[in-house]
């Protein structure tokens, strides 16, 4: 009699806990992520432009990861008409939990994309769909850069010639299909400290500092070195 009493209260703890998974997963699957955008409209100009190209190829080296790289010249710089049209792979070779291509970022692709659609995929991590972004690009680190800066990038990223290219599909393998999807979340820009206050500065630097050092990682990988 007790055994049974007690098979049918593991039974019901493990169908109780089948249901949760369940919830859990469908609420992951279906509710996430969900940023919401923000009422952003870059206006551009040439001051942005500049200073655009300037953190998207030497501090946050956006173009490194979106462009073809010439992997027989030192550092793999990226090749001239290539840039922004996206395709660089990182797979599991690379020990990456899936297979990731970088999109194209020219207008060819971006033309379609809103300012504030573009300003949540780099500082938030969801795409124009609504879906997840893996964190090769360091998302969580670009959403605590001034706001400025990110819109001094679209405008750059606007600017840059439209190139015929689409890439693959990212596909995260299971579970890590599931899990990107509870990354994204909500920018939280800070203020640019004055460039005289090094330290300050410097700490505010990091965030891309970090992205090219990682870079300048994949680039040894490759043979660049």
């Amino acid at each position: 009699m007790k055994t049974k009493k007690w098979a049918w209260l593991l039974g019901g703890l493990l169908a109780a806990l089948i249901l949760i998974v369940i919830v859990v997963i469908v609420y992951i699957r279906f509710a996430l992520p969900n940023v919401p955008l923000q009422n952003i409209s870059v206006q551009i100009t040439p001051e942005r432009v500049a200073r655009g190209q300037y953190l998207a190829n030497h501090v946050t080296v956006c173009m490194d990861c979106h462009s073809t790289r010439d992997w027989e010249r030192f550092s793999g710089p990226p090749i001239p008409g290539t840039i922004g049209k996206g395709g660089e792979v990182f797979d599991q070779k690379l020990g990456f939990p899936g297979a990731f291509s970088s999109p194209n970022i020219t207008p060819f692709k971006l033309g379609e994309w809103s300012d504030a659609e573009i300003y949540r995929a780099v500082t938030s991590g969801e795409n124009k769909t609504g879906g997840a972004m893996f964190p090769i690009m360091p998302y969580f680190a670009y959403g605590t850069l001034d706001q400025e800066d990110i819109l001094s990038m679209i405008a750059y990223i606007r600017s840059i010639p439209s190139i015929r290219n689409t890439p693959p599909s990212s596909n995260p393998a299971f579970p890590m299909n599931l899990v990107v999807r509870t990354f994204p979340r909500k920018a939280l820009p800070v203020t640019k400290p004055a460039e005289s206050d090094t330290v300050k500065y410097g700490v505010f630097r990091w965030p891309g500092i970090y992205n090219a050092q990682r870079g300048a990682y994949f680039t040894q990988y490759h043979g660049g070195y």
